[in-house]
C-alpha cells in the first residue's frame, strides 16, 4: 500500500437481513433450516456492504467511481452475528478486508480491493440472457447499507447509489433467469466505472459464461450495468443456482 494512500480501519456491525431478501428462502429461518443451516443466512450483498464500509470511509467517492474488488463468500453469516470487517495490506497495492465472526479466525467473506481498478472485462462467448431495463427503486439507493445497520452516511449525503447495489442487481438477474429454489451467491469480480444517482435508469446485459457442478449446480455470468446510459459497473458473478444437484 503506497504511503500516500490512507489505510482502511476495522469496523463492525450486527448482521441483519433486509425485508426484500426474503424472496430467497435461504434468508429466512425456516428456509435456511430446511437447507441444513442453523438459521437465516444474511444476504451475501449485505455482508459485502459491511466489508465496503472501511474502504468507502478511507477512500470516499473516488473508490466508488473507479475502484474495484473481488468478493468471495466462503461461509454463511447468520442473522444477528457480530461481523468484524478487518482490513490488512494485500499484494500489488491492494487491501484485503476479512469478515470475521466470533472467535473464528477463518473469514466468512473476503474482499480484495483495488483503489483504482484498471482491469478490463473481456467479451467472452456464452449464452446471452434477456436485457433488463428498469428504474432504480428505494431498495437500491444510497441508504442500502444504512438500512442494514451501517453508520456511514457519505453516499446518502451525495445521493450516490451504494456499490452493493450492483451485485444485488446481479442477484436479481440470477433469481429471474437462472435459479431453481434456494440458492447462494458465492463470488463476484466487480469493477466500478462511474457513479450512479438515486432513481437512475438501469440497463443490464448478461451472458452465462459457464455452468458446472460443485456443491450444487453453479453458473458464472458476465454483466454490464449502465445507469442513465453510461457504464457504471462490470461484474463477473457466480452463484450456486440449484442446491439439490450433487
Amino acid at each position: 500500500m503506497s504511503a500516500e494512500v490512507k489505510m482502511p480501519v476495522e469496523w463492525s456491525a450486527v448482521a441483519q437481513n433486509l425485508p426484500e431478501h426474503a424472496h430467497n428462502t435461504i434468508h429466512t429461518d425456516e428456509g435456511a433450516r430446511a437447507a441444513g443451516f442453523a438459521g437465516a443466512l444474511v444476504a451475501g450483498v449485505t455482508t459485502y456492504a459491511y466489508l465496503l464500509h472501511p474502504l468507502i470511509e478511507a477512500w470516499g467517492l473516488d473508490w466508488v467511481s473507479k475502484g474495484g474488488c473481488e468478493l468471495r463468500l466462503r461461509a454463511p453469516v447468520l442473522q444477528n452475528d457480530l461481523v468484524r470487517c478487518v482490513p490488512r495490506p494485500g499484494d500489488d497495492d491492494t487491501v484485503i478486508v476479512d469478515a470475521l465472526v466470533g472467535e473464528d479466525t477463518n473469514p466468512r467473506a473476503v474482499v480484495r480491493a483495488w483503489r483504482v481498478d484498471s482491469r478490463v472485462q473481456g467479451d467472452r462467448p456464452g449464452e446471452d440472457l434477456p436485457v433488463h431495463r428498469f428504474t432504480l427503486d428505494d431498495k437500491h439507493g444510497p441508504d442500502y447499507a444504512m438500512r442494514a445497520g451501517d453508520n456511514l452516511n457519505l453516499l446518502v449525503e451525495h445521493g450516490v447509489v451504494h456499490p452493493a447495489a450492483w451485485p444485488s442487481l446481479a442477484n436479481g438477474i440470477f433469481s429471474t433467469e437462472l435459479v431453481r429454489g434456494p440458492w447462494i451467491h458465492t463470488r463476484s469480480r466487480i469493477t466500478h466505472h462511474g457513479l450512479a444517482l438515486a432513481g437512475a435508469d438501469i440497463e443490464i446485459t448478461s451472458r452465462v459464461i459457464e455452468r458446472f457442478i460443485r456443491s450444487g449446480e453453479r453458473a458464472i455470468v458476465d454483466m454490464v450495468i449502465k445507469a442513465d446510459g453510461a457504464v457504471v459497473c462490470t461484474i463477473e458473478h457466480e452463484a450456486i443456482i440449484d442446491l439439490s444437484v450433487n
